[in-house]
Order: C-alpha cells, then structure tokens, then sequence
C-alpha cells in the first residue's frame, strides 16, 4: 500500500489514509474504498470520531501506537537536527563549548523502533443499534466500559433514567469526551477476526 503523506490540501486527505495499492507488477492503483486509520496512546481504549467523520471513509482503523515522552528528542537525534542544528548554533554563538555540546547529544535517548498494535476497524456498512453499550454502576455513578456505535446529544441523559443514576456518567479512562456527536467504539467492539481483515482486503 502507498500512504497519503505528500504535501496537498487538507480536503484531500480526510476521507482516506491509504492512497495506492501496490500491484505485483510493481503498478499502483487507487484503492476500491476509502480506509481511515487513527492512531491512540497504547493504553487507549477509545475510538472516537467526532462530528460525520465516521462517513467520511468506508472503514476506520484504530491503532496504538507505543510512543514515550523521550520519542520526539530521540527521533530528532536520530536525523541529526539537535547536534546540526541547535547544538551547532549553541556553540556558533559562544554559549556551548564542544565538550558541553557533545555531553548534552549524548544526553539524549536513542532512537528505538515504535511498538504498534492493530486493534481492529470499524466498518461505515456495518449496523449499529442505538446505545449500545456496557458500564459498572457504583454507589451513585456509572462508568461506561463499552460502546459501539453513534452518540449524540442526551444519550447520556437517556441512559441516566434508563437506569435511574443518581450521579455522574462519565466513560472509562478518560470521563468526558470533548464532543457528544459522532461515532464511538471501545477496541474490544472492532472488528478484528482474520475473517474480517480478509473481506476488508478484498475490497481493497
């Protein structure tokens, strides 16, 4: 596959990340669907997809993706910005001798390959019943575990007379979402099966 990272217009990369398929001939075609792929923090549970985002593709994939705080330090280390750049400029000023420059590079983290897992996707052809979720029911709160499928505006509220909560409902690992409108899935809920990669391969 060819992923969309080209210089272009905002417009032309929203609906999909994936932007050529690679033929064994060694050819690139456009993909049969639009595939969004999403990255979260590696102890992310959540998919969201605020606003008609979830239409905007045929699919959407969730990744986590393994990066600490030290990545971006180690990353420009790697291509050389600190010591070329910053480093250099410190000493071309006068306010870093060599030895102090080389004591601060060696400072920084070494560049370490990423760890990713693919969680699964989350497909526009699927259907989806309204609240569909799963939570625990404290004394007063509820926490939400899990949900498949739209939110919107007085979800919430609904489920709060449904089961008559006293309190607050906020979701797991993260209480509030900074939007009440879209798509939201748990990891657990995407699809993610080899059956399920294979039918979405297909399409490709």
């Amino acid at each position: 596959i060819e992923l969309g990272h080209e210089v272009g217009q905002l417009e032309e990369y929203l609906p999909a990340d994936i932007h050529g398929i690679k033929n064994d001939d060694g050819s690139v075609r456009q993909p049969g669907i639009r595939i969004g792929i999403k990255a979260t923090k590696w102890n992310g549970i959540w998919f969201d997809l605020p606003g008609d985002q979830f239409n905007h593709s045929d699919a959407h994939v969730l990744v986590k993706v393994g990066t600490g705080r030290d990545h971006l330090f180690a990353y420009f280390k790697k291509i050389s910005v600190f010591k070329d750049k910053v480093l250099q400029k410190g000493k071309d000023i006068g306010l870093l001798s060599e030895s102090e420059a080389d004591s601060l590079y060696d400072s920084l983290p070494t560049f370490k390959p990423i760890p990713a897992y693919i969680c699964g996707f989350a497909s526009v052809q699927d259907e989806y019943t309204e609240l569909d979720y799963k939570g625990k029911k404290g004394r007063k709160n509820y926490t939400i575990t899990e949900w498949r499928g739209s939110i919107k505006p007085g979800d919430l509220e609904g489920i709060s007379r449904i089961l008559e909560i006293e309190g607050k409902i906020t979701f797991e690992g993260i209480g509030t979402f900074s939007h009440d409108k879209g798509y939201l899935f748990n990891a657990g809920s995407l699809r993610w099966q080899k059956n399920d990669w294979d039918e979405l391969i297909k399409l490709l």
